[in-house]
């Protein structure tokens, strides 16, 4: 009815089932097909995935009761241009189905509102569970200390009388532990830390 309200709009066909849906769309081919998420038989973000693979130009808009995010994220993968709720249906969905005519994406304002505040949700937890540096030991800290002063290897092994070859492996390990590519970046670390004078 919303549809048909319109005169830029026609429904060309309706289907009651996944599978039926499927043949009407690719006998038919519909512009738009506005699909429900929960389909007898195969669920309609499956059925729109088959769509895609047989009418690429087929757009899919998605209008479900359903506000499950991973629902929502798996219809968009999917090839989906559009979500949006039943409960928002009418002038919401001339909006989702003009906005997938024109290649674009369309989410009702709830379904977007959750998606942003999971988004952000999920950049605080990575940015407090993204682990730091790890530690130096002190032996780590003696090598980087003396690599700043601008010793050798050599020179190093001696005061710690360990192997060049040790000295060297501490230095690859410093690398890794602090992020970094070369020694000129050890020692602006070490002089930030204040192990030696600038």
């Amino acid at each position: 009815m919303v549809l048909e309200s319109g005169a830029r709009f026609s429904v060309v066909g309706e289907a009651g089932d996944g599978a039926t849906a499927l043949a009407m769309a690719v006998s038919m081919r519909p512009d738009v097909v506005v699909a429900d998420i929960h389909l007898p038989g195969e669920d309609g973000i499956a059925i729109a995935g088959r769509i895609l693979a047989l009418r690429p130009a087929t757009k899919i808009v998605f209008l479900s009761s359903d506000a499950d995010l991973a629902l929502v994220r798996r219809a968009l993968e999917t090839g989906g241009k559009a979500y949006l709720l039943k409960e928002n249906a009418g002038q919401d969905l001339i909006r989702a189905i003009e906005a997938a005519l024109k290649d674009g994406v369309y989410l009702c304002p709830e379904i977007a509102a959750a998606l942003l505040k999971d988004y952000r949700q999920q950049g605080i937890n990575s940015v407090a569970e993204a682990p730091g540096p790890a530690p130096l030991s002190e032996r780590e800290l003696e090598v980087l200390r003396y690599v700043a002063e601008g010793l050798r290897n050599k020179e190093i092994a001696d005061r710690l009388e360990i192997s060049p070859k040790s000295v060297e492996t501490y230095r690859s390990r410093l690398l890794k532990k602090l992020g970094y590519a070369s020694t000129a970046e050890l020692v602006r670390h070490a002089i930030r830390e204040g192990l030696v004078k600038a």
